[in-house]
């Protein structure tokens, strides 16, 4: 299948028809035939993709961590899935490569999720320092986006993430490109999105930056879910803004590259090494 360079929705629902999704395990390995740079973000992005499934942080195939690559020739460019690949199968080579206008710079037996290139490309566009990103659905995290007050400041988890974290209101599935400035514009400076009655997102400098991210953020959400079963809001401890604040100060160096990142991605690489190899094909 040549390079996609459509990639509306009429345009996937016409490659996906009588299409069989190869297995991602079996096409051809691209170490070698693209750069040792671009051949170690591939490997990091679908180890990320392998962690997330691990975490429970998936939706069949219809969430979406996109990683971005050095410019060539002035041109943003970054990796994605390919539509119809699970997580937890996920290789380096079958990651699709794509320009911030949605084309397909690959020769590649896949197409890609447009709802998926709005979000990332909104992002990558817009943030030098989003060298990945992460965008999942979990119930946790779409229970507390539909909640009008959002993330509360119930746990030490949230606090460490709830003065980096902004909120974009719900436009439906993100099929329409014109809704990429609204969300650069709720996202501003944070690195933490909570997309309302829809789901969350996180980004960083790397993808151990952006994971650890999202493993605080979504663990809060969960203990939030949890605390509020109580069926009381008045039972409830929620903290001042001020110890909010005074714990985002204290745990900031975890997200500062090369220091969380770099405690908790090595570990992460043997864990999958034994539970799911295979991500480096």
């Amino acid at each position: 299948m040549n390079a996609q360079t459509d990639n509306s929705p009429s345009s996937a629902l016409d490659a996906m028809s009588g299409f069989d999704i190869a297995d991602p395990t079996k096409i051809e390995r691209l170490e070698g035939k693209v750069s040792a740079t671009e051949w170690q973000i591939r490997k990091n992005l679908a180890a990320t993709y392998r962690l997330c499934a691990m975490h429970g942080w998936t939706d069949l195939v219809f969430t979406h961590i996109s990683a971005r690559l050095p410019d060539e020739d002035g041109q943003h460019r970054f990796l994605i899935n390919p539509y119809g690949v699970m997580f937890d199968e996920m290789t380096a080579s079958a990651l699709v490569k794509i320009d911030g206008e949605g084309k397909v710079c690959q020769e590649t037996p896949y197409f890609i999720n447009p709802a998926g290139f709005t979000i990332h490309s909104a992002v990558h566009n817009a943030r030098a320092d989003a060298g990945c990103v992460i965008h999942v659905h979990t119930p946790y995290g779409m229970a507390v986006s539909a909640q009008k007050k959002g993330l509360r400041r119930y746990t030490q988890m949230s606090m460490q993430v709830y003065n980096d974290l902004a909120y974009h209101d719900y436009e439906g599935i993100a099929l329409e490109l014109e809704e990429r400035d609204r969300i650069v514009a709720n996202l501003g400076s944070k690195s933490l999105l909570m997309l309302r009655n829809h789901g969350t997102l996180t980004l960083g400098p790397s993808c151990g930056t952006a994971f650890l991210r999202m493993y605080f953020l979504e663990n809060a959400c969960k203990a939030q879910i949890f605390a509020q079963s109580v069926g009381s809001e008045d039972a409830l401890i929620e903290e001042p803004a001020e110890m909010g604040d005074r714990v985002y100060a204290q745990g900031a160096a975890a997200f500062v590259p090369g220091m969380g990142d770099n405690l908790v991605w090595p570990g992460l690489m043997r864990k999958l090494a034994r539970n799911n190899p295979g991500h480096e094909h």
